[in-house]
């Protein structure tokens, strides 16, 4: 991380902008590892991966059924069946391939390699299965009817040449880029990967971000509430929202408005974290423990190392704290405690962060224009940027809840924030306004 001075948050009044590049600059992608695929999940590629194999490797059946040569079944029909001897069964995995002849077929199941001499496949469904008694279904396991792997098979109808067998190479060619660096490894992917024959792959991890709320006046949801106090949610939605963004992400109980409690608290963390979250507490109250405990940071025993408290020209989410900790210099993101403020802050900044820590390219949320949908008409600050939880539909976008920092159930039902500039103080129904897709 970065360690060059930035202007102090008491003189400066920051821009949401100013403070994300800031973020953004300072924070670096996480070193790349090697990694089993199923420990994959979830991580950035960081280099382009190429086919080795073609897939399929060969030409196989898509059905069970009969592999048979296209002159033996034309004009195929129920009244003329072409009648086949059957020279064997062809199972998925098999080698040292049998071969069919003229007048001949080998019974085939789906993935087995298409033997020499056979042209097509044709359904079980649209032979007699070797029992000269009509169409059959489907058929029977070899264990129960071992006989049905000779003999001879009646087919009721002709096959084009090449129907129902995978070309060898019809997914990809050896050679082939199956995957580009940057991409997220999901299940498909991981999926690619093994079935190229990639038992590792060298990805940017998932970043461990800890998450941590501070106000002696939060309670554990299931524990009984006293007079002046609230459950702790914060830390709950900042964990969750850490890994709906890609982190691997760890919940610390709140800590008490105590300095050295939460100074030793952070440090204690340090061990598992690539980024530190904290909520509450960088206000301008006497109890803003955050900012009193963090203020000093790096003056003495962690050169370089340092957090800004600065004030935004943003509603809500105004108070915020960003810089470094510990010897590793360890970004840490100090969020306001009002649980609209935390949730909008982390979306604006923290998000981008996580994002960035993973190597990806396109950290932010997707944006849009939408036509406002309201009863009358929005009020915003002169001179900050006001984001208002809101619900997005076919263009047009509807806040819930009002402008209150504290007021959380509307953020259940929000899947939008609408952006009103810094300029606006009013917005009428029917204006196209700038819309944040939060999911």
């Amino acid at each position: 991380m970065s360690t060059a001075p930035r202007p102090t948050g008491q003189d400066h009044l920051w821009s949401v902008d100013e403070h994300l590049e800031d973020i953004l600059a300072t924070v670096r992608p996480l070193e790349p590892i090697e990694l089993q695929l199923p420990d994959a999940q979830g991580c950035v590629l960081v280099d382009d991966v190429t086919v080795p194999v073609s897939l399929p490797p060969f030409d196989n059946s898509s059905m069970d059924g009969y592999a048979v040569r296209v002159a033996d079944v034309a004009g195929a029909s129920e009244e003329f069946p072409a009648a086949l001897e059957v020279v064997g069964d062809v199972a998925a995995g098999q080698s040292g391939l049998l071969r069919v002849g003229p007048g001949q077929a080998a019974r085939i199941m789906t993935g087995a390699p298409l033997p020499p001499g056979a042209e097509a496949v044709v359904p079980v469904e649209w032979t007699d299965g070797g029992l000269g008694a009509g169409q059959v279904g489907e058929m029977r396991a070899r264990s129960l009817a071992p006989e049905q792997a000779s003999g001879h098979v009646r087919v009721y109808r002709p096959a084009e040449a090449r129907a129902h067998v995978r070309a060898k190479g019809s997914d990809v060619k050896a050679g082939d880029r199956a995957l580009e660096a940057g991409t997220v490894l999901g299940p498909p992917q991981i999926a690619l990967l093994a079935a190229i024959g990639r038992g590792t792959v060298r990805v940017r991890p998932r970043p461990r971000v800890v998450v941590m709320s501070t106000g002696s006046e939060l309670v554990q949801p299931g524990e009984e509430l006293r007079d002046g106090q609230i459950y702790d949610s914060n830390s709950f939605a900042l964990t969750a929202a850490a890994r709906d963004a890609g982190a691997i992400a760890y919940r610390v109980g709140a800590v008490a408005d105590d300095a050295e409690t939460l100074r030793s608290t952070i440090e204690d963390q340090l061990v598992r974290a690539d980024l530190l979250v904290t909520t509450g507490g960088v206000s301008v109250g006497a109890y803003d423990v955050v900012k009193e405990a963090l203020s000093h940071v790096g003056d003495e025993d962690e050169p370089g190392a340092g957090i800004d408290f600065r004030k935004l020209a943003m509603q809500p989410g105004k108070p915020q704290g960003f810089g470094s900790i510990g010897p590793d210099h360890i970004p840490l993101l100090a969020l306001p405690g009002n649980p609209v403020s935390s949730y909008v802050s982390f979306e604006l900044f923290v998000r981008p962060a996580i994002r960035t820590l993973m190597g990806l390219q396109d950290v932010h949320r997707p944006t849009t224009r939408a036509k406002l949908t309201a009863d009358r008409a929005l009020t915003s600050p002169k001179g900050r940027r006001q984001f208002l939880r809101a619900t997005h539909t076919d263009g047009t976008v509807r806040p819930v809840g009002g402008a209150g920092s504290h007021l959380v159930a509307a953020l259940a039902h929000a899947d939008a924030l609408i952006v009103v500039p810094e300029d606006v103080e009013s917005v009428a129904p029917g204006t196209e306004v700038e819309v944040v897709l939060l999911g």
